[in-house]
This record gives C-alpha cells, sequence and structure tokens, in this order.
C-alpha cells in the first residue's frame, strides 16, 4: 500500500498548493536540469524497463498455472519460474540502478539549488537581512529545494511508471479478458473518491500540526538562544515558558493520533476494497473459467494484474498534485533568486589607488529602500509588504576626512551618524551625491578592492559560533599564528587568550558569549588589525563598555587608528577630544563642523551636547 500512503501525502499538499503557478516556472525547471540531461534519459530509460517487468510477471505466473493444469512436463514449469527468478533479479538490478541515477540526480539538483540559493543571498544587501525572518529563508534552502529535488526523482519517475504500467496492465487485462477488466474498474470509483475525501481531511490536520510546529520551533530557537535564555531567568518565567511549550506539544500529539487513526482507516477501507476487486475478478473469471471460456492461468494473470492497475489509477488520479506542488518548491526558490541585489560589482570595476586613502562625501543624499525592492512577504511572513521606506534621511550631506585624520560624528540618536558610516562600505549605495575615496566613487571600485580598504568595528561586532582562531582569520585567511598573536597583542587582548586552556583554538560561544563584552569588542578590534584596512570606521564602539573595559578598547583603538584615516561615530564626547575634526550631525545635515575647542568656542549644538553629558557625568 505504498502507493496509497503517497496518495494520501500528495492530498494533503494539495490544501497548500497554489491553483497557478507563474508562466514560465516550468521552462525554467527545465532549463536549470539541463546540466543533468544525461543522467535523466538513463534514469527514465531504467524506469520504463522496470515498469515493462512489473506487467511481465504476472503473466508467466499464469503460465505456470495454465502448464501445471494442462499437465506440462516439469521442465517447463521449471523454466518458466528460472524465467520468473530470473526477471526478479533484472528487476532487483534495475531497481538499484534506477535508485543510484535517482541519488544523482537528485542530490546534484540540491547542491545547485542550495548553492545558487545561497551564493544568491550573500549578494543582497544589509536592508534584505534586516527584513527577512531567518527561518523562513533557511526554509527557502531546505524544505523547498527537497521539494523541488522530488519534482526529478519521486514525481517524475512515478508518472513515467504509473503510465506505462497503467497502460500495459490494461491493455493485457483487455487482452485477456474484456468482461473481467470492466467488473474490475467498476469500483475504482469507490476507491479514488474516498481517499480525495480523506486527503482533505488530513490536510486540515497537517496543517494546524505545522503551524504549531513552527510556533515550537520559534519558541526553542528564541529561548535556548543566550539573550533569550538569559531573559527568560531574569523575569523568572521558566514554568511559564515551559507550560506554554506543554500545551502546544499536547496539541501536535492529539494531532497524530488523530491522524494515525485516520489513516488507519483509511488503509483498511484500500485494503477492503482492492479485496473485494480481486473476489470479484476470481468470481467471474472463475466462473468463466469453468465454462471454458477462460485458462485458469489467465484468470491468476488477472487477478495479479489488477493490482498493477489500481495502484498507478490512483497514483495517477494525484499526479497534478504531486507535479504541481513540486513546481511550487521551484518557484518558491526562483523567487528568492529573482530578488535582485541592489548593490551590484560595475562590469568593470577599478582598484583603489595604493597609498593613504582619502574619504569624502559630496551633496549626499540617500533613503532607506522601500520593502518591495529588497525582500518579500513570504521572507518576512506578512501578508502584504510594508509601503514605507523611500523617504530622504540625508539631505545633501559634504565633508572630507583627508588621509590619516580622525573625523569624529556626533549628534542625537536617529540624526544620520551610522546612516553616513555605512554608505562608505557600501553597505547602501547613495540616491545622489557620491561617496570617494581618494577620489574615486566607491560605486566604480571592485568589491575586493573596497573590503581591502575599508574596516569596521560596530557596539556589537558579531563573533560566529566558532574558534578565537576562525573568527580571526576571516579578516585574513591566510594569516599564521605569529600574525595571529601580533594583532591580538595590538588589541590588548594577548595575555588572556594565551591563558585559556584552548588558547586560540578556544570556542568563544554564539555570538562569542563565551567572552566578555569588553573581550568581545577587543577581538573585533584584533580582526580588524589582521585585515590592515586603510580606512577604519567605529560605530560606538565603547558604547556599551563600562569603564574598565573602554580604557582597554580605547588602547587597542589608539594602534588601530594610527595612521589611517578614521571615522569615528562617538556617544561619549570625551573620546573624541583629539578629533582632527568633528561633525555635528542632527536630522540627516552637518550642521556644524570643527576641532573639539572650536565648536566649544561657537557655544552652538556641540556645546550644547557636551554640556549636557559633562552634567550628566558629574551626576553619575
Amino acid at each position: 500500500m505504498d502507493n496509497a500512503r503517497s496518495f494520501l501525502r500528495g492530498s494533503m499538499r494539495a490544501a497548500d498548493t497554489p491553483k497557478a503557478l507563474r508562466t514560465g516556472t516550468l521552462r525554467r525547471v527545465l532549463v536549470f536540469s539541463r546540466q543533468h540531461r544525461g543522467r535523466l534519459v538513463w534514469f527514465l530509460a531504467l524506469t520504463v524497463l522496470s515498469a515493462v517487468l512489473t506487467v511481465t510477471t504476472p503473466l508467466l505466473a499464469g503460465r505456470v498455472v495454465d502448464a501445471i493444469v494442462a499437465g506440462s512436463s516439469t521442465s517447463t514449469v521449471v523454466w518458466l519460474a528460472v524465467v520468473i527468478a530470473a526477471l526478479a533479479v533484472v528487476a532487483a538490478g534495475l531497481g538499484v540502478a534506477e535508485r543510484w541515477q535517482s541519488a544523482r540526480i537528485g542530490e546534484g539538483l540540491i547542491y545547485d539549488l542550495r548553492r545558487a540559493v545561497f551564493e544568491h543571498v550573500q549578494r543582497m544587501p544589509v536592508a534584505f537581512f534586516t527584513r527577512t525572518r531567518t527561518g523562513a529563508l533557511v526554509s527557502r534552502l531546505n524544505n523547498d529545494v527537497l521539494g523541488a529535488q522530488r519534482a526529478f526523482t519521486s514525481t517524475l519517475a512515478g508518472l513515467v511508471t504509473n503510465v506505462i504500467q497503467l497502460v500495459l496492465s490494461l491493455a493485457v487485462m483487455m487482452t485477456l479478458s474484456w468482461q473481467v477488466t470492466a467488473l474490475a474498474l467498476v469500483l475504482l470509483p469507490v476507491f479514488v473518491l474516498p481517499a480525495r475525501r480523506m486527503g482533505r481531511r488530513m490536510a486540515d490536520l497537517q496543517r494546524e500540526a505545522a503551524g504549531l510546529s513552527a510556533a515550537m520551533n520559534t519558541q526553542m530557537t528564541e529561548r535556548f538562544s543566550a539573550p533569550g535564555a538569559t531573559l527568560v531567568k531574569l523575569f523568572g518565567r521558566p514554568d511559564a515558558e515551559s507550560a506554554d511549550f506543554a500545551e502546544r506539544a499536547g496539541r501536535v500529539r492529539d494531532i497524530g493520533v488523530r491522524t494515525a487513526m485516520a489513516t488507519r482507516w483509511f488503509m483498511t477501507g484500500l485494503q477492503l476494497v482492492s479485496a473485494l476487486a480481486q473476489a470479484l475478478v476470481y468470481g467471474l473469471g472463475g466462473y468463466l473459467a469453468l465454462r471454458g471460456e477462460l485458462a485458469p492461468g489467465t484468470v491468476v494473470a488477472l487477478a495479479l494484474l489488477l493490482t498493477r492497475l489500481y495502484t498507478p489509477l490512483t497514483a495517477l488520479a494525484n499526479a497534478r498534485v504531486d507535479m504541481m506542488t513540486a513546481l511550487v518548491s521551484f518557484e518558491r526558490v526562483f523567487e528568492v533568486l529573482d530578488l535582485r541585489p541592489m548593490i551590484e560589482e560595475r562590469p568593470d570595476p577599478v582598484a583603489l589607488p595604493p597609498g593613504p586613502v582619502s574619504v569624502e562625501f559630496a551633496d549626499v543624499r540617500f533613503g532607506y529602500p522601500a520593502a518591495e525592492k529588497v525582500s518579500l512577504a513570504s521572507l518576512e511572513e506578512v501578508a502584504v509588504l510594508d509601503r514605507r521606506g523611500g523617504v530622504e534621511v540625508l539631505h545633501g550631506v559634504s565633508f572630507t576626512a583627508e588621509p590619516g585624520e580622525m573625523v569624529a560624528l556626533v549628534g542625537s540618536s536617529g540624526a544620520g551618524k551610522s546612516t553616513i558610516a555605512t554608505l562608505v562600505p557600501r553597505l547602501y549605495d547613495v540616491d545622489s551625491g557620491a561617496v570617494r575615496l581618494s577620489g574615486v566613487d566607491v560605486r566604480e571600485l571592485s568589491f575586493a578592492s573596497l573590503r581591502e580598504a575599508v574596516g569596521v568595528v560596530t557596539q556589537d561586532g558579531h563573533l560566529f559560533h566558532d574558534t578565537i582562531r576562525a573568527n580571526l582569520a576571516y579578516a585574513c585567511p591566510s594569516a599564521g599564528d605569529d600574525e595571529l598573536w601580533d594583532a591580538l597583542r595590538g588589541a590588548r587582548l594577548d595575555a588572556l587568550i594565551a591563558s585559556l586552556p584552548d588558547g586560540l583554538d578556544t570556542v568563544v560561544g554564539e555570538r562569542g558569549y563565551r567572552l566578555s563584552g569588553g573581550e568581545r569588542q577587543r577581538l573585533t578590534i584584533a580582526r580588524l588589525l589582521l585585515a590592515q584596512p586603510r580606512v577604519v570606521i567605529l560605530d560606538e564602539a565603547t558604547a556599551h563598555l563600562d569603564s574598565s573595559s573602554e580604557a582597554a578598547v580605547q588602547a587597542a583603538l589608539a594602534d588601530a587608528l594610527r595612521g589611517r584615516t578614521a571615522l569615528v561615530i562617538a556617544h561619549r564626547l570625551s573620546t573624541i577630544r583629539a578629533a582632527d575634526k568633528i561633525l555635528v550631525v542632527e536630522d540627516g545635515r552637518i550642521v556644524e563642523q570643527g576641532t573639539h575647542d572650536d565648536l566649544l568656542a561657537a557655544d552652538a549644538r556641540y556645546a550644547e551636547l557636551y554640556r549636557t553629558q559633562f552634567a550628566e557625568d558629574a551626576a553619575a
């Protein structure tokens, strides 16, 4: 009854299958699979041979019965048995070869799709990742890719096998006895219609279970992360969390029991209908055999062929659903691949000239892109994308940081300081104006040249769940241990790492949570020193550190900035007194610029910010 189970699964998926696909999806599938066409030809050839053998065996079994009834020689029966055995061996070999080709095609397709999606997503702008739910994106790389793979293994093979098996079985049965064949087909609606109805019922149960499972996965992902687990413990809600999880898990359990029983009742019904159909075949066939109108072996052959008839009929009744489901998976993968990256390298990029680098903003205007330009509603798990966006947040920003200068950006929260910083490494592109490095527009530079020139340290520098060595070497894969230790020494972190039992091979944990805030920040600075960029951007790198950690980080930053052009976004104004130039940013505009002393003497916005912060520090 494996095909009956497949029929049920297909019916369950039908509820989630859209009525129509985008035009051109099938054509794109064929184009994408072109590199596997050689294996596909072999796979289909093996499938056809397997289908032919499936129909041949019942005919030989009928010949054996006829030979026995007719009192034929022993050698005839033995030879027929040998042929049946030989066909069984051949069928087994074909099955292995078919599975080998199927696996090669399926796994190759999974590899191609996953690589294509992963490479494409890596090219997407930061705005894409700020909007997309990670779980939804990962699902495209897993569930949808596997669904697409089924189109070339399970669905395609099943379609070809069932069509050939159905045509051959029906043709042979009609040749043997059209009366018995017609009677056997009378029960077909009793066999198929309940399956469709049960499929809809099972789809409802599976949809509810899928929703609950997704909710449990979300709860586990959030609560098992270091920040989530800390929040749960701080607010003392582990019992409530456990009860909430247990309630969802209990509903999934109950649905599982109901699904198991519904499946069992359905399978029992199918077995009963199949048995009734065989009874009719034996009854009418036996009657005709007793009257001398059919040979006994023919009755046996018809009974065996009946299973080869009902099985493909039920599977083909659901072939459209299976094919549509597989195509939908392809469409969901293509949907991601069709998102055009907003930041693209020019066909003829230029390299940044050697030597110290200047940074220039020339009448820069910028607004964050609307969701429809960078995201998909299905990836955000919303019905309609947020239509906000495109509002200008930087209004004609112009300034220059000369080679080796330290330029500080200060101002109120939300004034646009971090936005300015993101435009230098080209995380976003300006709407008008230009950002230039040593006179070259960043949009004209190669990605490699830009990444080598610009290094960034943010206030929450990210670390992968990997070793210290791997996190450092991410900036310079070719670096040896001596270079790693030099970078750690420059970040004032060498003594700590040397004291760890595993040294450079110490795993830092998720997002580096096994290290303190100051240690994580100094490790990101060490990574920056290893990269040796010519332009350094510090985005409030010490904003959330205590005094002792800040002092250590500031000492490390002094080495990181020496001889490099720097843009420093500062929360504590005391840390940027020595800046060559201070830019005061308010509402997306530069309202003041000058040295610390000049701006204090001007007694305008900077002086106001400084006095306010000085009073707060004194009060603390």
